[in-house]
């Protein structure tokens, strides 16, 4: 009794080291469709805001949930709607980026102290966790590849590229030097490759 006991621990991790790929292999997939389909992703990603409002405003109206819950999520939504204007292009240290990180804060706080306080069954509360307060935000996070892939337009006047840094001229090799200190989630899954897939090596034959 005790091997089988053993064999279902050895058969858990493997089935977790399984799910890792699987739902890593997904990101990587989905963050280079985020890259090819720019405009649709944006698209993709206003109608996700827009169906978490309207799930806010279902949870006022037909559920017991705190008013400052239903506020404050909204404001959040608020926030990724103006993080579309300049989408694909994302500066963490933009007002609008900084506000959209708090209130994800502030929203996880009050989701855990209300159903920390209040009792609901686990799919219920896991609906609320992953359409108020995962979806827009997973989006924007496997969006962030695409901010590093953009080609740059030009550095003088209103038209600078948010990939260029004042004090840059040198446009092109700007760009690159940028793109290979990526931090998005399609370069860190590159990264990864790249050192754990050993390199092809090439014969010449004669």
């Amino acid at each position: 009794m005790w091997f089988l006991y053993l064999l279902s621990w050895l058969s858990t991790g493997i089935q977790i080291c399984f799910v890792t790929m699987a739902i890593a292999a997904g990101l990587y997939y989905l963050a280079e469709l985020v890259e090819e389909y720019t405009v649709l992703t944006a698209k993709i990603i206003r109608w996700m805001v827009i169906l978490t409002l309207v799930t806010y405003v279902g949870l006022f109206l037909f559920e017991s949930l705190p008013v400052s819950m239903v506020v404050c999520g909204i404001i959040a939504q608020v926030t990724h709607l103006a993080l579309l204007a300049s989408f694909p292009f994302f500066s963490v240290t933009s007002p609008t980026f900084v506000a959209a990180m708090v209130m994800v804060l502030i929203n996880h706080y009050l989701a855990f102290s209300f159903f920390g306080a209040n009792y609901y069954p686990f799919a219920e509360v896991m609906a609320y966790f992953t359409i108020c307060q995962w979806l827009v935000p997973f989006a924007f996070f496997v969006s962030l590849s695409v901010n590093e892939n953009v080609l740059p337009m030009t550095s003088r006047g209103s038209e600078r590229s948010p990939l260029l840094s004042p004090g840059d001229d040198d446009v092109v090799s700007n760009y690159f030097n940028k793109k290979q200190k990526g931090v998005g989630l399609l370069s860190v899954f590159n990264s990864i490759k790249e050192s754990v897939t050993p390199a092809k090596t090439y014969h010449k034959s004669y």
